[in-house]
């Protein structure tokens, strides 16, 4: 039987200069390319992995970051009426099964294709208000890149454990 492999991806740069949406839209795009090119190469069962009983797969970030594209972009910034694609409390990292990596893969980049849609139209002054915070659009993204940041972190060791690849 042939596993499914994550495919390679470039990992895209944006603007280093100029207004701050394209900067920050640019930015959030490189996290979102970084972790999935972390992924790159990966089998399904590798990308299920827990090395440590105690430690997430990068399956489970994924899934994770799917949660918080739509929850952050299409639900509070764009006021889309979506479902949460995980009901339970860390279902999304904890429910990340190799049978479901190529799909898993999908939906994430498919999320945040219609993440960036849904803001693509919301100006950057506009504010939602989140858990007693009032939070801008320019906020949300600069929170959205240090979740990843955090993450890709994550992602990084994650991938070194797995298989010796680091740098990426």
């Amino acid at each position: 039987m042939t596993t499914w492999t994550a495919p390679p991806v470039e990992i895209k740069d944006g603007p280093l200069v100029g207004p701050d949406r394209p900067m920050l839209e640019g930015y959030l795009d490189f996290c979102r390319s970084t972790l999935l090119n972390i992924c790159g190469g990966l089998t399904a069962e590798q990308l299920a992995t827990r090395p440590l009983p105690t430690s997430i797969s990068l399956l489970g970030l994924v899934r994770h970051l799917t949660k918080v594209e739509r929850v952050w972009l299409r639900q509070r910034a764009a006021a889309q009426d979506v479902a949460n694609p995980f009901t339970v409390v860390d279902e999304d990292f904890d429910e990340a099964r190799a049978e479901n990596a190529q799909a898993e893969l999908e939906a994430y980049v498919q999320e945040c294709a219609l993440a960036s849609e849904a803001a693509r139209d919301v100006s950057f002054e506009h504010t939602v208000e989140v858990r007693g915070e009032v939070l801008s659009l320019r906020m949300i993204y600069v929170h959205l890149i240090g979740e990843y940041q955090r993450h890709n972190g994550h992602a990084d060791l994650i991938r070194e454990s797995l298989d010796g690849v680091t740098g990426r």
